[in-house]
C-alpha cells in the first residue's frame, strides 16, 4: 500500500516546456538577441544535455545555468553576456505558470488520501514562485528542492535527504512520480522506492532505466495508486 507519494514538477505538475519557451523568447528579445523557433529549439537541447551533465555529476549547478547560454551564444556567433541573460530568464520563468493537463484535479483527489511532497531540481526562488503562482503550495507536506538540500536527483543523497525530513518515513510505501527517467525514475529506483513514469507523449523507454509503473495521462495515476 502506497502511503507518501514524491511529485516531480516540471513537465510533471506544471508545464515546464511552454513556461520555458516563453521566458526565453522574451530574455533574448530583450537583450536583443535571435529569438526565432529554431534558436528555442537548439536551446532546449543544449539546456537538456546540461542538466544531463549535472545528474551525471560532471557539472555544477552554477555552471549548469551560465553554461547552456554561453554554449547556445557561441553557436550563434553572437556576444552577449550569459550568465546576465540567464539571470532574466529565471526571473521571467518564475512569473508565471501553466498546469499540466489534469494536474490540480489530480492533487486535489490524492491529498486527502495521501501524504503528498514535492521533489525537484528547478532553482528554488523559480520553483517556490511558480508553485506560489499556480497555488498548490499547500497540497505538499514539504517541498523537497535540490538547491535547499544540497544535492540534485538522481543522487542517493537527495532522496536520503527527503526520507529524513518525512516522519515515520518507510521505503516500502513510497513512490516516486515524475517525467524524468533519467533523474525522477533512476534516483526513486537506486534510493529503494518504487516509480511511476509519466509518459504522456509515448516516448520510449530505456532498456537500463525500469520503472515500476507507466502511466501517459496524469488521471491514470489514482486508479494505479487502488491496485498497489
Amino acid at each position: 500500500m502506497i502511503t507518501t507519494i514524491l511529485f516531480d514538477l516540471d513537465d510533471t505538475l506544471l508545464d515546464f516546456t511552454k513556461a520555458e519557451a516563453i521566458a526565453l523568447h522574451r530574455a533574448l528579445e530583450e537583450a536583443g538577441l535571435p529569438a526565432g523557433k529554431d534558436v528555442l529549439d537548439r536551446y532546449h537541447v543544449i539546456n537538456r544535455r546540461q542538466w544531463e551533465l549535472l545528474e551525471e555529476g560532471l557539472l555544477t549547478r552554477e555552471q549548469v545555468l551560465v553554461r547552456r547560454f554561453q554554449l547556445l551564444f557561441e553557436e550563434l556567433g553572437v556576444k552577449a553576456d550569459p550568465k546576465a541573460v540567464c539571470e532574466q530568464y529565471e526571473a521571467y520563468l518564475a512569473q508565471g505558470h501553466w498546469f499540466v493537463p489534469g494536474a490540480p484535479e489530480l492533487l486535489r483527489v490524492l491529498a486527502p488520501r495521501y501524504e503528498l511532497y514535492l521533489a525537484s531540481n528547478g532553482a528554488s526562488f523559480v520553483q517556490r514562485r511558480r508553485l506560489e503562482s499556480a497555488g498548490i503550495t499547500g497540497y505538499f507536506r514539504g517541498l523537497f528542492l535540490s538547491e535547499e538540500v544540497g544535492a540534485d536527483k538522481p543522487q542517493r543523497a537527495f532522496f536520503e535527504a527527503c526520507f529524513a525530513s518525512i516522519p515515520h518515513f518507510q521505503k516500502e510505501t513510497a513512490l516516486m512520480v515524475g517525467d524524468s527517467l533519467t533523474s525522477d525514475i533512476r534516483g526513486g529506483k537506486n534510493a529503494g522506492i518504487r516509480t511511476c513514469w509519466f509518459a504522456p507523449q509515448g516516448q520510449p523507454s530505456r532498456p537500463e532505466i525500469c520503472p515500476d509503473y507507466r502511466i501517459c495521462a496524469l488521471e491514470e495515476l489514482p486508479a494505479l495508486l487502488e491496485t498497489l
